[in-house]
């Protein structure tokens, strides 16, 4: 998945440090990152701060194996060798490593929600930077503002050798499985049966936690679950959500092209025939 990047180890813990040269740079225009992809490497490097004239706003984001990260909010001129491109297509590149593509999708999380902290929510003051922790503060009234962490839930609906298998109406086209976020008030196993229920119009049991994820580029924490049909079998599709839903055998499955999401992992694990892909009694 994508934060299997062994050898490499992200360190998110907060710093109030200022770059040096080697240091990496992470740029964003709009929903689209500086980057060079190396085809013989099947790797991405990132521009350095060295490249840059030394004077634009940055702020630290995390390091990896050692190697520190910084976000640059505007720059005028763009470092020649390095092009700009969107999270899906650095997605689609070949890759060696998660590396590159965990660095992304975490620095996406936290520039979105620095792009939407500038004010305060309390008195909208303009907020800055906390300098003891990964937090906006309102200079005015003191309120802070934490980045933001959607909970949502991965559910793989198990039918004896069948899995449900969905793809959304819009935007990533290959198979998935029921999602949907936490509602105030919710616990995750209630989350997983209504989205069951509203996606697929099914009732579940046998709820069974299996292994999470981070994915930075919706800002979310999701949480994988397995779970039984309980009763009647017919799927009603919510058209509003899906354009796919049906009961796929389990040699049928067609999984994504890359390994990053969990979702993929837990089709592949249904499809192996492990211990999360077989009915409880």
């Amino acid at each position: 998945m994508i934060q299997d990047i062994l050898p490499d180890v992200l360190n998110n813990h907060f710093e109030p440090l200022q770059p040096e040269g080697g240091d990496r740079v992470i740029l964003f225009r709009e929903d689209r990152l500086l980057t060079r992809y190396d085809e013989a490497a099947e790797a991405f490097t990132f521009p350095s701060w060295a490249d840059f004239r030394g004077d634009e706003t940055v702020v630290y984001l995390f390091s990896v194996s050692g190697v520190h990260y910084f976000l640059v909010f505007e720059s005028e001129a763009l470092p020649e060798g390095y092009e700009l491109l969107t999270l899906r297509e650095m997605r689609g590149k070949p890759q060696r490593s998660n590396t590159a593509v965990m660095a992304a999708f975490t620095a996406w999380h936290l520039y979105q929600w620095y792009r939407t902290s500038r004010f305060c929510g309390a008195c909208g003051t303009p907020t800055e930077f906390d300098s003891a922790e990964r937090a906006m503060v309102c200079p005015k009234c003191g309120s802070k503002i934490y980045p933001r962490i959607n909970p949502a839930v991965i559910v793989g609906v198990r039918n004896g050798d069948r899995l449900l298998l969905t793809r959304y109406r819009e935007g990533y086209g290959h198979n998935a499985m029921i999602a949907g976020f936490t509602e105030i008030g919710e616990t995750l196993e209630e989350t997983v049966q209504r989205e069951v229920m509203e996606e697929a119009g099914l009732k579940v049991k046998n709820i069974t936690y299996y292994k999470s994820q981070p994915w930075g580029i919706a800002a979310d924490v999701l949480m994988g679950f397995y779970c039984d049909v309980d009763g009647d079998d017919t799927i009603h599709r919510d058209d509003s959500e899906l354009k796919y839903a049906a009961w796929v055998r389990r040699e049928d499955i067609v999984l994504q092209p890359d390994s990053l999401s969990l979702t993929n992992e837990m089709m592949a694990k249904f499809k192996g025939g492990s211990k999360f892909g077989v009915c409880s009694s």
